[in-house]
């Protein structure tokens, strides 16, 4: 036997189907990949654990390995019962005469290979059950998302639970909460079933401008006095890039102009950016503009608030 599975998990080779998920669970998180990168023990030993939770978690496979058929690395491992030389490579242990007893030392007589080929496969265990093919189970993960990368959708890079590296497409529009799947990346079928899938948990980021609503997307722009009364062209930095907002002449604080299309880039119909004015005044008295507004003759207008 070349490494223990057990050992791996850190649990007794009683250990319940639960114990040994939750064994592999609590190391997973500990050493994944994401966790603790450029630790190439670390990583070397989430990939054992890894096998080793494929290994037990397989009732056949775990019985197999138990019984001493495969190794750790499911290599087969020939049997050897005494005055009868080497059988069972391949999982086919159980030799059969032709007076009817099944199993090793049943009975004596010449081993017809095509009994045996079947003993092998049905009379264990009580007949064809857990040689059936049965897909694996799913993965769960969990993965933040920038809240650019959620908008506007894109592509990144996650490590699975066996070590391998996949590019997930990240859809625009990805909410927190969503939930990803990954067909086929989740835990390996036994006896030739499909593999399960690897379902990611999204969660977004905030983001120190934006804030989303929907498919639209709200956003603040200081504007300065001048640009406010005599309008003017301004420009926008937006999810997707830099584009010209036009100011209206009279811009009032607080008014909010429309981008359409600059928002959450959902298909076939992307949201939109609001844009809600904020007029800032200059950060020093400015005495030009006092006189101004002393001498101005709507000073004391009436303004609803």
């Amino acid at each position: 036997m070349s490494w223990d599975p057990y050992a791996a998990l850190g649990v007794s080779k009683s250990a319940s189907a639960v114990d040994i998920r939750k064994a592999y669970r609590k190391l997973a998180k500990e050493l994944h990949p994401d966790v603790r990168p450029n630790d190439d023990a670390a990583a070397e030993r989430f990939k054992r654990i890894t096998a080793a939770f494929n290994l037990l978690s397989d009732e056949t496979q775990r019985g197999r390995f138990d019984r001493g058929e495969i190794d750790a690395d499911g290599n087969e491992q020939p049997v050897f019962h005494g005055g009868r030389g080497f059988e069972g490579f391949g999982g086919f242990s159980g030799a059969r005469s032709k007076g009817g007893g099944a199993g090793p030392g049943a009975g004596s007589g010449r081993v017809d290979s095509f009994e045996d080929l079947f003993d092998g496969l049905f009379s264990r265990g009580g007949g064809a059950r857990g040689f059936g093919a049965q897909r694996g189970e799913d993965v769960r993960y969990r993965m933040d998302v920038d809240f650019l990368d959620a908008v506007n959708g894109g592509r990144r890079r996650v490590t699975m639970s066996d070590g391998r590296s996949l590019d997930l497409a990240i859809p625009a529009g990805l909410k927190s909460g969503q939930t990803l799947r990954l067909k086929g990346q989740g835990m390996p079928g036994a006896n030739g079933g499909p593999a399960g899938d690897a379902m990611v948990e999204v969660t977004v980021g905030n983001h120190p401008v934006f804030r989303r609503e929907g498919d639209d997307i709200r956003m603040e722009l200081r504007i300065s006095l001048a640009e406010a009364v005599e309008g003017g062209k301004v420009t926008v930095t937006t999810p997707s890039g830099p584009v010209t907002l036009t100011v209206p002449p009279g811009t009032n604080s607080g008014e909010v102009l429309k981008l359409r299309g600059k928002g959450v880039q959902t298909k076939p119909t992307p949201g939109d950016l609001l844009v809600r004015m904020i007029i800032v005044l200059p950060k020093k008295d400015d005495p030009e503009l006092q006189e101004f507004v002393r001498k101005w003759s709507l000073r004391k207008q009436e303004i609803t608030r």
